[in-house]
C-alpha cells in the first residue's frame, strides 16, 4: 500500500513540475494592438521591364538580353468615365497613371528621339492633348500624383503622336515592345496610346 501510494505521489509530482516547467519557458502573451491593414486599391501598382517579363526569363534561365528598363505605375481603371479631355484635362501635367507619380529607372544610358538619357531613376509624366503626349523625365523622385511638380527639375521632354486605340483599354497599360533599334515603350488607355522609342543599340 506504502509503495501504491509513494509511485502516485510520484507521478502527480511529475506532472505538476512538467506544467510549472512549461509555465516557465512560455509565458502568457498579452494581446497586441491590433492593426487596420490596408484595402485593396483600385489601382493596383504593377511594373513593365525590357525585356518584357525580365524576373521571369532570369529564374528560368532564358535571358538573352540585359536588363535596361523597369517602371513602376499604378493602373486606374477606365469605368464607363470619358479620360482624355475629361478625367484627365488636356494640357495638364498628369502623374501618368494613378496615387504615387509613375517612375522608370534605366540600367544604362540611351537615346530617346536622338536625346541621350543618362541611366539613374527618373519621375514620368505626361503632358496631354488631343493631337500629341509630352513625356516628362522629372528628377524628383518618390512623390505622390502631379500636385508638387516642379519643371525646374525636369531632365528631358519628348513629344509623341497619339495614336487611336482600338479597343479602348479599361486599364491604364504600359508595356515594352522590342524595336530595330532597341525598345518602345507603349502606354494605352481608353482610346489613346502613344509610342515612346528607346534606342540602345
Amino acid at each position: 500500500m506504502n509503495k501504491l501510494f509513494f509511485l502516485c505521489s510520484l507521478a502527480f509530482a511529475q506532472v505538476c513540475f512538467a506544467q510549472t516547467s512549461v509555465t516557465n519557458v512560455m509565458p502568457a502573451t498579452t494581446a497586441s494592438p491590433s492593426v487596420k491593414l490596408p484595402q485593396l486599391d483600385k489601382s493596383p501598382m504593377d511594373m513593365a521591364y525590357y525585356p518584357d517579363n525580365y524576373p521571369v526569363l532570369k529564374i528560368q534561365d532564358k535571358v538573352t538580353e540585359p536588363l535596361v528598363a523597369r517602371v513602376v505605375y499604378s493602373r486606374p481603371q477606365k469605368e464607363g468615365r470619358v479620360i482624355f479631355g475629361g478625367l484627365i484635362e488636356y494640357g495638364k501635367v498628369w502623374r501618368l497613371g494613378a496615387n504615387e507619380a509613375t517612375e522608370i529607372e534605366l540600367y544604362r544610358d540611351v537615346k530617346i528621339k536622338d536625346k541621350k538619357l543618362s541611366k539613374g531613376r527618373y519621375t514620368l509624366y505626361a503632358l496631354p492633348t488631343e493631337t500629341q503626349w509630352t513625356i516628362i523625365f522629372n528628377k524628383d523622385l518618390d512623390t505622390w500624383g502631379a500636385f508638387k511638380y516642379d519643371e525646374k527639375k525636369d531632365v528631358l521632354r519628348v513629344d509623341v503622336p497619339v495614336q487611336k486605340n482600338s479597343p479602348a483599354t479599361e486599364a491604364f497599360t504600359i508595356v515594352f515592345t522590342k524595336s530595330a533599334t532597341g525598345a518602345d515603350m507603349l502606354m494605352a488607355w481608353d482610346e489613346a496610346k502613344v509610342t515612346l522609342p528607346f534606342t540602345f543599340k
